[in-house]
């Protein structure tokens, strides 16, 4: 089985899509990112493209200060904290991302542009998808709620109230399903 999160899930997406399922008999793609994040004339259903220049403006002007709003929305501090992540997981997240390339920080919300509804049609094993209703870095409504109907054979656990990192806030949930998707 091939598992990707966040961005991971656009990598088990594309490969997939170009190299086949040869040797995979199933995927998981937790916080996913597909079909495509932009909003096109033919993706109304995208974020807005001045939402990225934003993000791109906020790492360059002050990288730390944008970590700090990242997590805050990565872990919906403002609801979840202390129950659900407490401050000391929160600093091991930020000294992760503090430790990061600048130039990776930048670079990598371009990707994030990538359009996958090409690679979903061609995903024949069974996908599993769980992902945050509340999710605030990559929005349900934009991304996995889109996706039943894209590939074959695609089942959607919404974990409600999730936000970004549910395998973290919402662990019970996200194993039970991890766990019935693999024994299957």
């Amino acid at each position: 089985m091939l598992a990707g999160f966040s961005m991971g899930s656009g990598e088990v997406t594309r490969y997939l899509g170009t190299c086949g399922s040869g040797r995979v008999r199933k995927a998981a793609l937790l916080g996913a990112i597909p079909p495509f994040l932009l909003k096109t004339d033919d993706n109304p259903e995208g974020v807005d493209r001045q939402v990225f220049e934003d993000i791109k403006s906020a790492i360059v002007a002050d990288r730390y200060g944008y970590f700090k709003g990242f997590l805050d929305n990565f872990y919906n501090v403002d609801k979840l904290m202390p129950e659900k992540i407490s401050q000391q997981a929160w600093d091991a997240s930020f000294q992760v991302a503090a430790a990061s390339s600048p130039f990776a920080t930048y670079a990598c919300v371009d990707t994030w542009l990538t359009d996958f509804r090409g690679d979903l049609p061609k995903i024949d094993v069974p996908v599993l998808v769980v992902h945050g209703t509340e999710d605030r870095i990559l929005p349900y409504e934009a991304t996995a709620k889109r996706l039943p109907g894209l590939v074959k054979d695609l089942k959607l656990v919404p974990v409600e109230g999730g936000p970004h990192n549910i395998a973290w806030t919402h662990p019970d949930e996200v194993n039970t399903a991890l766990l019935e998707f693999v024994t299957t």
